[in-house]
C-alpha cells in the first residue's frame, strides 16, 4: 500500500472512531510501529490530526479532548458491524452526525467475521444499555433467520445496514444501497464508451452476489457478448489477478468491472509489470470508492452512499424510539458512479 493511501485510510479510522492508537494501526496495515509515528506526525504536521501518547484524535480536539464528555440527553444506539476499518467508517460517520444533533450515544460493537450467526454482541449492546440497535452482520446480504429471531427476541427496535432479511415478507426496517443499480450502471458506462465485452472480477464480499446479478442483467439487457470472463477468487489467497488479466486479452475483452478498490488497484499494478496499459488495453471501473482515486491512474468507481446509508439508518431508528408505533420502512439507495481515467473518460 502506498503512504497516502494508507494515511488516508488511517485518518478515515480516526473520523469514525474518535480515536487511534499506534500499536492497532500498526497491526492493521501489517507496518511498523515506527512507520505509524511517522505517518502520525506527518499529518499532525499538515494539521490533519493531533498527536497525543500512543496516538493520534481529530485536528483541534486538544484539551477538550482530555475532558470527559457530557452524558448525552438522548438515547444509546447500538451499532454492530463487521468492520470499523473498511467501508464502514462512512456508515459510521453518519450515524454519530445524526445521533450527535439529537443527543443521542452510540455504543458500538465489532461483529466476529468468522461467527456470522454469532449473537452474542447483540446481548453485550443490550446490556451496554443500547436503547435501540442498528445492525450489519458478517456474511451474506441476508440476514441469517436466526439472527432475526434473536434481534426480535432483545425486545430493542431495530434498523438493519446493508442486510434484508432472507424472508422478503419479514416485517422489518432495512436501508440497503442498489448494489444490482451500481454494478449495471457502471457496465453501462463502459457499453457507452463502445465496449461490447465487459469482465467481472470479485472476491468473495457479501455485496459480490448482487455486483453479479447487476452485471449479468447489464449484458443480457444491453445485448453484450457473454463471452468476457467472470471470476469470483471468494476468500483464496491466490488472488488470481493474472489469470483474469489472461482470460481477458484470450477473449478480446478490454473493460472490467472490479469489486473492490483494493483488487483494483492490485490489478492495475499488475497490468503495468506487464507492459499493459489503463485504460488503453483494459479499461477498469472500480466498487467502492474507497482509495479508487488515489490510484496511479484514478479509477473510475461505483460509490455506494455509505454515509447516507448511516444517516438514514440512525434516523429511522430515532423516529421508532421517539415516536408511537410506525409503519415499517425500507429503504434503498442508489450508488454513484464517479467517472476517472481508468475507463478512458474523464470527468467533466
Amino acid at each position: 500500500m502506498l503512504v497516502p493511501q494508507r494515511q488516508e485510510l488511517l485518518l478515515r479510522e480516526l473520523r469514525a472512531t474518535g480515536a487511534v492508537r499506534v500499536a492497532a494501526l500498526a497491526a492493521r496495515f501489517g507496518v511498523s510501529a515506527g512507520t505509524i509515528r511517522r505517518d502520525l506526525s506527518e499529518l499532525a504536521e499538515s494539521g490533519r490530526l493531533t498527536r497525543v501518547r500512543g496516538g493520534a484524535i481529530p485536528a483541534g480536539a486538544g484539551a477538550a479532548a482530555a475532558r470527559p464528555a457530557p452524558a448525552a440527553a438522548g438515547p444509546t444506539l447500538g451499532l454492530l458491524v463487521p468492520s470499523a476499518t473498511y467501508y464502514y467508517p462512512s456508515v459510521l460517520a453518519g450515524v454519530r452526525e445524526v445521533a450527535a444533533r439529537h443527543g443521542a450515544r452510540v455504543v458500538i460493537a465489532l461483529a466476529d467475521q468468522g461467527r456470522p450467526h454469532d449473537v452474542a454482541r447483540l446481548d453485550e449492546l443490550r446490556a451496554s444499555g443500547a436503547d435501540g440497535l442498528l445492525v450489519a452482520t458478517p456474511g451474506d446480504h441476508h440476514l441469517p433467520s436466526g439472527t432475526l429471531t434473536a434481534l426480535r427476541a432483545t425486545g430493542r427496535p431495530f434498523v438493519l445496514l446493508e442486510r434484508r432479511p432472507r424472508d422478503p415478507y419479514a416485517p422489518c426496517e432495512f436501508v440497503v444501497s442498489d448494489h444490482h443499480q451500481g454494478a449495471y450502471r457502471a457496465v453501462h458506462h463502459l457499453h457507452k464508451l463502445g465496449h461490447d465485452r465487459v469482465a467481472l472480477y470479485l472476491a468473495g464480499s457479501p455485496t459480490a452476489p448482487l455486483v453479479r446479478e447487476g452485471h449479468r442483467a447489464a449484458v443480457d439487457r444491453l445485448g453484450l457478448s457473454p463471452a468476457a470472463p467472470v471470476l469470483d477468487v471468494g476468500r483464496q489467497a491466490d488472488r488470481g489477478y493474472d489469470a483474469f488479466v489472461d482470460r481477458c486479452l484470450d477473449t478480446g475483452t478490454r473493460a472490467a468491472l472490479v469489486h473492490s478498490d483494493r483488487d483494483a488497484v492490485e490489478l492495475l499494478q499488475r497490468l503495468r509489470a506487464r507492459g499493459l496499459r489503463v485504460p488503453e488495453d483494459l479499461a477498469l471501473i472500480a466498487y467502492d470508492d474507497e482509495i479508487a482515486a488515489m490510484a496511479e491512474v484514478p479509477l473510475t468507481a461505483v460509490a455506494p452512499p455509505k454515509r447516507q446509508l448511516g444517516e438514514q439508518a440512525a434516523q429511522l431508528l430515532l423516529d421508532r424510539l421517539g415516536s408511537g408505533p410506525l409503519p415499517h420502512r425500507q429503504v434503498t439507495i442508489q450508488p454513484r458512479l464517479r467517472v476517472r481515467g481508468s475507463c478512458g473518460q474523464d470527468a467533466g
